[in-house]
């Protein structure tokens, strides 16, 4: 019973980590949770990302309905990226992890004194 249990809360977790693999995608969805953003500003306050990932990274998150790509038709061509209302889903488990984050870096570096 606790086996079966383990395996029903184990797959949607696995399900979660693969859409949000990597060190980038949720920095991508929180950078967007203050507002929308154009590339290069986007590029510009996610320190070391590089172009090519953010373009990896922003694809795989618009096949997974979390990011919008709109083009606007200016001269030049301007292209804004925003959450979807799906992925403003993940705010609250961002705000979580920044929390825990806080508290274990504080753990950590307060071993480390």
């Amino acid at each position: 019973m606790e086996h079966s249990k383990c395996e029903k809360a184990l797959l949607p977790v696995r399900d979660a980590l693969d859409v949000l693999n990597g060190k980038w995608k949720l920095q991508i969805i929180l950078a967007l949770t203050f507002g929308d953003l154009r590339f290069k500003e986007m590029q510009r306050r996610i320190a070391g990302i590089t172009a090519k990932m953010l373009s990896k990274e922003l694809k795989e998150l618009e096949v997974n309905q979390l990011v919008k790509r709109t083009v606007y038709d200016t001269i030049p061509v301007t292209v804004e990226y925003s959450l979807t209302p799906y992925g403003k889903t993940l705010k609250k488990v961002i705000v979580e992890l920044e929390s825990w984050g806080r508290k274990h870096r504080e753990k950590i570096m307060g071993k480390k004194k």
